[in-house]
């Protein structure tokens, strides 16, 4: 079911307006590429080549014209359902490169996985509202993503 906050275009205010939403799921990786030998995996991605696993925090960034009516450009609560269904389900509680079929041949980074969750979110949010996406893997380490 649409709402009116989410049909920005007939009665837009011409203010543009960025929504955030935050999320945490908790997955583990190993960092290992198929294209390196066991050796070339160590040396290249350290203690990180053993499995392991973090508790990931998801910043997720949309953007549109707000809508005069109802003062908004998304409820808040669509945009917690789009992060449900693209992020919390496929990912949360998974082994990346057991779970998730695209690990299958891509090597489960946080660079990778902030992609593998934008081309989620792309598929179901309207058209060209994804702004960013921010992951954090730690409290000190993240990765923005914007989709190019």
């Amino acid at each position: 079911m649409q709402s009116i906050a989410e049909d920005s275009k007939p009665n837009a205010t011409g203010k543009m307006t960025f929504l955030s939403r935050t999320e945490t799921f908790a997955a583990a990786h190993r960092l290992s590429s198929k294209l390196l030998n066991d050796e070339e995996n160590r040396k290249l991605f350290g203690k990180c080549n053993h499995s392991h696993g973090h508790n990931y925090k998801v910043i997720v960034t949309v953007r549109g014209e707000m809508n005069p009516i109802s003062g908004m450009f998304m409820n808040i609560y669509k945009l917690q359902e789009y992060m449900q269904e693209a992020i919390l389900e496929p990912l949360d509680h998974k082994n990346l490169d057991q779970d998730v079929e695209f690990f299958a041949d891509v090597v489960s980074t946080t660079e990778n996985l902030a992609v593998y969750i934008w081309k989620n979110l792309e598929k179901i949010l309207p058209a060209g509202c994804l702004y960013k996406v921010k992951l954090y893997e730690s409290d000190k380490n993240f990765i923005v993503y914007k989709g190019e």
